[in-house]
């Protein structure tokens, strides 16, 4: 059994309340429906900015009314340490996902990334340690690999960063560093690697490349690749980065605390290939994506040309174990991604 496994039956029967950042979010959401069905308490703090009341819904359509009732939610701005305090209030573990994505939102406006990401996630941290919780994990950024040109990405070895969203992640690294440091306070960041899944937003300026594009496809509009097509991500399905916060919030393998990890499957895919790969489970569905081509257009400021993850560490210190890979992933994602992208 892996520590997954055996922390997915040992955690009904030890129930604790979770506080959840960004709750209405793509990943915030996720965590919320597999918390619930696991009943466990979970407080929710979100002010709606990228984040959706539809995916609350659609969660509380998913669990039973039991379950349900051990959500509480709070409108709230994590740029407010108020609401910060009142948030992390007898709670034991927090999963702090609030923040302000997108390297080309960052670039168009570095002051309020700055704002949400950095002030935001202090005051998130001070709150956390002021009220004596007991472990804070946070989303990390594969971005603070900046221009370190090695493959695979490994946790000690970061470049330069590329965007003013690369600075505001490292930057949470730091504080996270220091507040082990100085006040013996338990954090885990945890660097994701292009997650995509249920609930992720296929709509807007800043949407990620899986649900922008299956969107545009089944919409019969263009498909545009930045580049030659050649860039490569290691993409990393919804379950997985689950998984991770999870075993992180939970290790009581001392030497896993107050590190980084690289959350992400180990495997490297292409744009071209992507969107292949989207084109073969679009295709049965919609007859207007036969001959169906994209459109290459410039590389986009601030991106890396390729992404890998090296996992090693996570598995070890955690036991993290990927679950889902890209081509099962997709094909689980997409029965969602049909089901809504009419409606948007």
């Amino acid at each position: 059994m892996s520590a997954y496994e055996n922390l997915l039956d040992t955690l009904p029967s030890q129930p604790k309340t979770w506080l959840i950042t960004g709750v209405a979010g793509f990943i915030g959401s996720n965590l919320l429906e597999t918390l619930l069905k696991l009943n466990q308490k979970v407080v929710g703090l979100d002010n709606f900015a990228t984040g959706y009341q539809h995916n609350l819904d659609e969660v509380q359509s998913i669990v039973s009314s039991e379950q349900w009732k051990n959500f509480q939610f709070i409108h709230g701005d994590i740029r407010h340490l108020h609401d910060c305090q009142a948030a992390c209030a007898g709670v034991d573990y927090v999963l702090h996902q609030a923040a302000l994505g997108s390297v080309p939102r960052s670039l168009a406006d570095p002051i309020t990334t700055n704002s949400t990401n950095i002030d935001g996630f202090l005051n998130m941290l001070v709150a956390a340690r002021d009220t004596k919780v007991k472990r804070f994990v946070y989303a990390a950024s594969s971005s603070t690999y900046g221009d370190h040109p090695a493959l695979p990405k490994i946790e000690e070895n970061i470049g330069k960063p590329l965007s003013p969203y690369a600075v505001t992640k490292y930057v949470n690294e730091l504080y996270a560093d220091v507040f082990a440091r100085a006040y013996g306070f338990n954090t885990i960041g945890l660097r994701y690697f292009n997650v995509f899944g249920k609930r992720q937003d296929p709509n807007g300026a800043y949407a990620a490349v899986i649900p922008k594009w299956i969107a545009s496809m089944i919409k019969n509009e263009p498909v545009y690749i930045n580049g030659d097509g050649e860039t490569s991500r290691d993409f990393c399905y919804i379950d997985n980065v689950v998984q991770a916060n999870l075993l992180a919030a939970t290790t009581e393998n001392i030497s896993a605390t107050n590190q980084v990890y690289n959350v992400a499957v180990g495997e490297r895919t292409t744009l071209n290939e992507l969107f292949w790969y989207l084109h073969e489970n679009l295709l049965p569905h919609f007859v207007h994506l036969q001959g169906f081509k994209p459109k290459y257009q410039d590389f986009r400021t601030g991106d890396i040309r390729h992404s890998l993850a090296d996992i090693g560490k996570a598995s070890r210190l955690l036991g993290y174990s990927p679950s889902h890979r890209i081509r099962e992933s997709l094909k689980i994602a997409m029965q969602w991604y049909l089901g809504i992208i009419e409606n948007y």
